[in-house]
């Protein structure tokens, strides 16, 4: 690998982090969200939203979960 190929790779490992910390942050709000969620008040509709949501938050490996977690509560 040539210093521009290096370079270049660098580049993409930092859009990829910060893609990483922002689908993180979507993913703490979500978390959150369905927390703070009272299934007495939702309409069905967003009942199932927030049942889908909610498997798919859970197929995350708690230490997933937890990072997502900890960036949004620090915001």
């Amino acid at each position: 690998m040539n210093k521009n190929e290096i370079a270049l790779l660098g580049e993409q490992v930092e859009i990829l982090m910060a893609e990483r910390t922002n689908l993180l942050k979507v993913v703490g709000a979500a978390a959150i969200y369905i927390a703070h969620s009272d299934p007495e008040t939702m309409s069905s509709a967003a009942m199932n939203a927030a049942d889908e949501l909610s498997e798919v938050l859970n197929t995350l490996s708690e230490e997933t979960l937890q990072d997502a977690l900890n960036l949004v509560r620090s915001l």
